[in-house]
């Protein structure tokens, strides 16, 4: 009834009706149910302007079906061309249109290609005046489809690329709130896409791309260049050959001219695509090499400048130049034969070392782009006829004075000793005597340091240059013995330590610096002087680098591991052992700072073994630990038995190695079985819980855990957990050892924590249990930062401990709430540990997180920012900071509080409050400018007191606060 119905309205209500159903159901239809539908809603087309947007709604749903019959997506396309005047449609039609075009190209592109050139025709005028951004996007596709799948274009090659380039360049701001997401970027590329798509568009695109460069708007000249940029990778010599004068000239104009760091950057971009788009050309026996002519231009606008290198425009004219011999090694030939001469020239020239810096910069430029054709075999380069003058010009450098300019000569040097058979043996000896030099005795610690980075990096392609010349001399120095009257040896000592650390970049190399390291800290272990212990963290340092570049190499690190670790632990087993007198050398080996500094070497020695390696390692170093064997110790005669577990003060020495202990086991990987492991976790946790050391209490406490937390689950575990649990809870009660008993507690939660071990819940309640204690309390709370934050030695990723993703967010949600309902029960002495406790939590937190609990808890941060207690107040600070940035809305229902609070804390006693109280009122700004406006004018007054603060930090936020408001 309504399909004949003599009402448009009615009709086009039983179309729509008709075209809904169409669009569920259309992969059900047959073949011939398919034509009758297709041949009914061609008639439509010519019905009244009201029911078309149904009919076309209809074809779509028709054009997806895979039974249509051959020739009817022509007839259906001739139809719409024909009939419907599409830019007089609304803008979802309008796509129904495009959608149904794209249909039929993926699906039926044979027989569109029959219909020639009328494709193209009939398109361009269905595409013609489009508007909507989301309409363009389909178009430009399609556009680049009938280029790229090749239809036929015919003589309307001009019209497609008219009704495509007038939209160029992309003039489009996306409204505010935009729900379709259309940026001006996605036009950009889509169009970009299609005038970038075939060489037929060159006479046309060309002059508008240079009209464009010269205009006065930065966008169209971004656009245009990079546009420019993209053509260059499909054009050849025969469409730029009319434009290349003019292409130039905008370009040279822009690089010359502009104060816009983006075009330039640009400009030097298509310069390069030309050139390497000349340099691909395949030239026929007739036609003229534009290449060499282009090149000309440029050497001819450009040489003369470099000649003056006090001048503006030296740097433009070599970055033109840079640009244009990087495109192809035959540009890089035919600009550094004209430019390189001339540079070694003006460097002998010029005597000021700010002019030779800058002809030196200039000179790296061209080196530095030899090395992206280092693989291909040359006949001549002009580079290796100019070796002697280059090499002389760069050596000069190095000797000059001026701090800078050895700086460009070490980069130089670098790339010269990358390029292959460039630097002769002489002249490697040379480079590695001024890199020796530079690293020990050039006072500023910039070169000295690009020295030691040049050297690391030179080594692994010459290390029996470095390992035969560099280490020996590094070493000599080392070693040698100089007069208390110079001062600057010990400074030189040290540097040699970074040194060879540096150097040390391929195997080879690391077995001639290691004995050199171990050798030294040994003399150091033996001197008496006050800086032993210093001298002895440097040595450790550099070994931990050496250790951590080991760790790529399977036979490297092996090496390392067994070299250096016997080594340390032989060393430290000799100084802990007990002497009849107190003052005796080599003792500062035992202190906290030293030990310290072992750690991450055994620890990065051992992460990376394979578990073979590791397993005949650990079946040393445990027995040495548990039984005294210490057979496998290089120097090993000693005095007396090592009992680092024994009882009495004569071992106190020798149970502070557990440090070491600690480093090798709780980085074996979680596979490796390690010998006698109940025993050792027993003698670990009676250390733990007895010792009076607070270092080793601490170190053994961390060893316990670091194994329980790769401890297969199981009685054994379970066995070894309660007799903990049991250890440390008459412990903490009461008694002279609570402090040791809570460091325990606090890593065998961290341990289990990170495992979800079913027993951490409740290690973590006895934890808040000691928030309400008046003598452990502030300890407690200070432990939830141990807890959720990422400890360096120990239950970390790195060293293989099962760590569970998403601990710190199932921690949060298991225990705030225990935190919270603790503080509104406690009293008022302790309700501080609360609050310190929930900011440790809640600082660890990730910020999508926090924010979505916010609500609920930031009554209770307002409350802590009260606290007397800095670390609270710094922690609270620091957790609403982040918040007021990303939620605004929440944060602004508490603008009050907020003000009065953070205008408080400004006058802190604690400079780091003040600091932090200073961020967050300047990040108040960020909240809605209606909530802010009542409190402007208080919080500038009161932001000019800190603007008088006597700290310089403090200040400096108070000048950006102040200023924000």
């Amino acid at each position: 009834f309504c399909l004949e119905n003599t009402d448009p309205r009615m009709r086009g209500r039983g179309i729509q009706l008709l075209s809904q159903v169409l669009l569920q159901c259309y992969s059900l239809l047959q073949e011939k149910e398919v034509l009758h539908l297709v041949l009914f809603y061609e008639s439509r087309l010519q019905d009244h302007h009201l029911v078309i947007p149904s009919v076309l709604q209809g074809l779509r749903a028709l054009s997806m079906c895979e039974v249509l019959s051959p020739g009817l997506a022509v007839s259906v396309l001739k139809a719409i061309f024909q009939e419907v005047h599409v830019q007089s449609l609304m803008q979802l039609d309008r796509h129904t249109v495009y959608s149904i075009i794209t249909n039929f190209m993926s699906t039926r592109e044979e027989e569109l290609k029959g219909l020639g050139a009328n494709f193209t025709f009939g398109f361009i005028q269905v595409m013609d005046g489009e508007k909507d951004p989301r309409n363009l996007l389909v178009a430009f596709q399609i556009v680049h489809d009938l280029i790229a799948k090749d239809y036929a274009l015919g003589p309307f090659v001009e019209e497609l690329f008219e009704v495509t380039s007038c939209y160029f360049p992309v003039d489009f701001t996306p409204p505010p709130n935009d729900p379709h997401g259309i940026q001006r970027e996605d036009l950009i590329l889509s169009l970009r896409a299609v005038l970038a798509s075939t060489p037929q568009f060159a006479e046309f695109l060309l002059p508008l791309l240079i009209e464009k460069l010269d205009s006065e708007l930065q966008s169209a000249k971004l656009d245009s260049l990079q546009t420019l940029s993209a053509c260059c990778a499909i054009y050849g010599q025969k469409e730029l050959q009319e434009f290349l004068p003019s292409l130039w000239s905008s370009l040279r104009r822009e690089v010359f001219q502009t104060a816009s760091e983006k075009i330039e950057t640009e400009c030097l971009a298509a310069l390069h695509a030309l050139s390497a788009c000349l340099s691909r050309s395949v030239l026929s026996s007739d036609s003229e090499d534009l290449l060499d002519s282009f090149l000309s231009s440029i050497l001819q606008d450009c040489r003369h400048h470099l000649c003056e290198p006090d001048m503006k425009l030296v740097w433009p004219s070599a970055k033109l130049l840079q640009a244009a011999a990087g495109a192809s090694l035959r540009t890089y030939h035919c600009i550094t034969r004209s430019v390189l001469p001339l540079l070694l020239e003006q460097y002998t020239k010029h005597t000021q070392s700010s002019q030779r810096r800058t002809i030196l910069e200039m000179l790296l430029g061209f080196l530095e782009l030899k090395q992206k054709w280092e693989h291909v075999e040359e006949d001549e380069s002009i580079l290796l006829s100019l070796q002697a003058q280059v090499c002389s010009v760069v050596f000069s450098a190095l000797l000059d004075p001026s701090v800078q300019l050895q700086l460009v000569g070490i980069k130089a040097l670098t790339v010269l000793g990358s390029l292959q058979g460039f630097l002769s043996s002489s002249d490697l000896e040379l480079v590695v005597d001024h890199l020796i030099r530079l690293a020990l005795h050039e006072e500023d610690s910039q070169s000295s340091e690009a020295a030691m980075e040049a050297a690391g990096s030179l080594a692994p392609t010459y290390p029996k240059v470095f390992s035969g010349r560099m280490v020996p001399r590094l070493g000599e120095e080392l070693q040698s013995e100089r007069e208390e009257s110079y001062p600057s040896h010990h400074a030189v000592q040290q540097r040699c330590l970074q040194a060879l650390a540096a150097v040390s970049t391929h195997p080879s190399i690391v077995r001639e610096t290691v004995p050199v390291l171990l050798q030294h800290l040994q003399k150091v272990q033996k001197g008496t002087e006050a800086r032993n212990t210093q001298d002895m963290v440097s040595v450790c340092q550099s070994l931990h680098r050496v250790a951590l570049r080991c760790q790529q190499d399977v036979e490297g690190c092996w090496y390392f591991h067994q070299t250096v670790v016997p080594c340390l632990l032989a060393m430290a087993v000799q100084a802990s052992m007990p002497e009849s007198t107190h003052t005796l050398p080599g003792k500062a080996l035992l202190e906290e700072e030293v030990l310290a500094a072992m750690i991450p070497v055994i620890s990065a020695a051992t992460t990376h073994l394979s578990p073979e390696l590791a397993a005949q390692s650990v079946s040393h170093v445990v027995p040495l630990f548990l039984d005294g064997e210490v057979s496998f110790l290089p120097q090993n005669s000693f005095p007396c038995s090592f009992q680092p577990f024994g009882d009495g003060e004569r071992l106190e020495a020798q149970r502070r190695l557990v440090a070491l202990l600690m480093a090798f086991v709780c980085s074996l990987p979680r596979a490796v079985a390690i010998p006698q492991q109940e025993w050792l976790l027993r003698e670990l946790l009676a250390l733990s819980c007895s010792c009076d050391c607070p270092f080793t209490a601490t170190t053994a406490a961390k060893c316990f855990a670091g194994l329980v937390n790769k401890h297969p689950a199981g009685q054994q575990l379970d066995e070894i957990l309660q007799l903990a649990v049991n250890r440390m809870e008459p412990s903490l009660a009461e008694g002279p050892r609570r402090t040791q008993a809570l460091t325990l507690l606090l890593w065998v939660t961290k341990a289990l924590v990170l495992r979800y071990h079913p027993l951490s819940s409740c290690l973590t309640d006895k934890l808040l249990g000691l928030l309400a204690d008046t003598e452990l309390g502030p300890a407690a709370a200070d432990g939830f930062s141990l807890l959720m934050a990422e400890c360096p030695d120990v239950l970390h990723r790195g060293c293989h401990a099962d760590v569970r993703i998403m601990f710190r967010q199932r921690f949060f949600t298991d225990n705030v709430p225990k935190l919270v309902q603790g503080f509104h029960g406690a009293g008022p002495d302790v309700k501080a540990n609360y609050l310190k406790g929930l900011s440790h939590v809640l600082n660890h937190l990730p910020q999508p997180v926090l924010v979505t609990e916010l609500p609920s808890l930031l009554s209770l941060l307002l409350e802590a920012l009260s606290c007397s207690d800095r670390v609270v107040q710094l922690s609270t600070l620091s957790c609403l900071h982040p918040l007021l940035l990303e939620a605004p809305q929440i944060m602004s229902l508490h603008v009050d509080t907020l003000v009065t609070k953070f205008l408080n804390l400004t006058s802190s006693p604690t400079m780091a409050v003040r600091i932090a109280a200073l961020r967050c009122a300047h990040a108040l700004t960020s909240l809605p400018t209606a909530v802010l406006l009542p409190y402007k004018g208080r919080v500038i007054r009161a932001l000019a007191k800190p603007l008088d603060d006597k700290k310089r930090l403090v200040r400096k936020e108070a000048v950006a606060a102040r200023g924000e408001w």
